[in-house]
Order: structure tokens, then sequence, then C-alpha cells
């Protein structure tokens, strides 16, 4: 069941990337529809020419999704924001953009459509993050009852803004507080095993209208995460406790920010662990078997060991 034609919004991102490279040694045609296409060229050498076609769509303006959309088999939905700024809002991105994708889907006959959420989604989440995340799984579902909804942890992998922020903090401050202490829980997942699950969903059907929740083999404390970062880079420095009403303060200052390092929603979500509850299918239930971040982070954090400093935007 694997389809001729995809098109993945938000494929020029991190976990979009991957997920168009895979999808092309698959076999199969990619749109990568974003809203500056040019991010996406230096995706077009992972496949044969003219497989993979970066496309202009803006999720706020339905003609471009349409346009995007026409013609594909199947559809992928990756488009997400850690922050708010300017018009890019929660509910704007996660949940409109979300419910126009799938809308457009729909009207295009597609049902075999992929939804990329968050573990932690909640519409009782005191994050506004979290619960515009549910509400575009709501939004989606009500649309195409049979899309399957992807919820990973933390995700990491080269060229990710999660392990590469840190360690590049890590560079120049000699501390890096632990909101809350540094007790929250996350279970890592891998990028790579993201996009393989989102294949795997993509070619079988019997997977249709299924909640995924993704995590690695270990739960770690945000304290331990950033302890493993520090003895895989070389880099050592304090970690000092900051309580949450300290660190929400800090957040509102800190959004003033173009890229700010912390916002108060995230702390809000700092509040709560983010690990799978057991009640849902995950990878295994895939048959992949989740890379442990040990194995993983030494392969891409050696920049930091040799003094070097790394960029978001390295060639693909």
């Amino acid at each position: 069941m694997t389809p001729n034609l995809v098109t993945v919004f938000g494929g020029a991102g991190f976990i979009g990337r991957q997920v168009v490279r895979e999808l092309a040694a698959l076999g199969c045609r990619v749109r990568v529809a974003c809203r500056d296409p040019e991010q996406a060229l230096a995706l077009k050498p992972a496949g044969d020419v003219g497989q993979i076609t970066p496309i202009q769509a803006n999720i706020r303006h339905e003609g471009s999704v349409r346009a995007a959309i026409r013609g594909a088999d199947a559809v992928v939905n990756l488009v997400g924001i850690l922050y708010e700024s300017g018009n890019q809002r929660f509910q704007t991105v996660h949940e409109a953009g979300a419910r126009r994708i799938a809308e457009a889907a729909k009207a295009e006959g597609i049902s075999n459509f992929v939804q990329l959420s968050a573990l932690g989604a909640s519409s009782e989440s005191t994050s506004l993050y979290a619960r515009s995340k549910a509400a575009g799984e709501a939004a989606v579902r009500a649309v195409i009852p049979e899309a399957v909804v992807i919820r990973p942890s933390v995700v990491f992998g080269p060229q990710d803004d999660f392990v590469n922020r840190f360690a590049s903090m890590m560079r120049i401050a000699p501390a890096l507080p632990l909101v809350g202490g540094g007790h929250t829980k996350f279970q890592p997942v891998y990028v790579g095993d993201v996009a393989d699950a989102i294949l795997k969903v993509l070619t079988d059907s019997a997977q249709k209208g299924r909640t995924f929740e993704l995590g690695g083999p270990t739960v770690y404390t945000f304290k331990e995460i950033l302890e493993l970062i520090m003895r895989e880079t070389g880099r050592h420095v304090g970690l000092v406790p900051l309580p949450y009403d300290l660190a929400k303060v800090m957040g509102f200052f800190m959004e003033l920010l173009p890229v700010p390092p912390m916002t108060r929603d995230q702390v809000e979500l700092l509040k709560s662990d983010n690990v799978c509850s057991g009640n849902l299918p995950g990878l295994r239930d895939l048959g992949i078997e989740p890379k442990a971040a040990e194995i993983v982070l030494p392969t891409y954090v050696d920049i930091y060991r040799k003094g070097g400093r790394y960029s978001p935007v390295q060639p693909v």
C-alpha cells in the first residue's frame, strides 16, 4: 500500500527532512510543502530527478494548501511551533492550520493522513501549547476519522534543536538552570525512529484511526539529560535549581527576544512529565526497536569536543 505521491507539510523542518528522505528511499514522489520552498532545495539530491518537489504553501491560505495536495495519495502534517511570535499563534498553526489541511485532503478524497502531535497533548493541560496540540488532533479527526496521530516525546538527532541548543549554551554559560529542580521526566526519541513510524502507518491500512505515543528506550529526568549532554560533549557547567515561579518571571522577559530560550508556557510544560502512558501503542507495536540516546548522541555532538559550533542551517 505504498503511496505514489505524498505531500509533506513542514517537510523542510527537522523531522520533515528525515521523513522526506525516507519516503524518497521507499520510491515515493514527495511534495515538500512549506512557506519558503528554497528551504527544501537541499533535499532534492536525496531522491531521483523530479522525485522531490518543493512547493510553496501557507497553511493560513486554503488555495495554496489545496494546490499542494491536489493529486496526492497521502498527506503528512508536521507543521508546528514551539513558541508564539507575531501571527504565528498556537491556535492558528496547530488547530486551524491542521483543520485546513485535513479539509483540503478530504476534498481531494484522501484518507491516508498522518498528524504529528506531541506527547502530553491534552485539552486539560495548563500549557497552551499542549492544549493546541490536542485541539489539532480533534480538528483532524473530526474531518478524517481514519487519520493517524503520532505523539512523540522530545525528538533528538543530527540538527535537532534540543541537544544542540543545550550543547551550544554550555560553550558560553558557566551554569544552566534546572527549572523545577530538573525533576521533570522525558523519554527522548530518535528522529529516525519517528520517521520510520510515519512511513509504517502510511503504508499499512490496518493502522488507520490509531494514536501512537513514541518514546525512546530510556526515561531521563531533565537533570540527567543535561548531564548526558555534558558527558558526550566533554563540557561541564553548573546546574542550578530554579523554582517554577522564578522561571516564569524569567520567561516573561525572554519572550521579548526574537528566539526566546524559554517562555512562560514552556515552564508550564515542564510541570508535567513527558513520557509514554503505556495505554497507547508505540514504536515496538510497529516493529521498530527504539534507539538509545547514548548510542546516537556521539555521532553528532563530537563537534563540541573539537571546539566547533553548531549551525542550524547545515547542509541536509
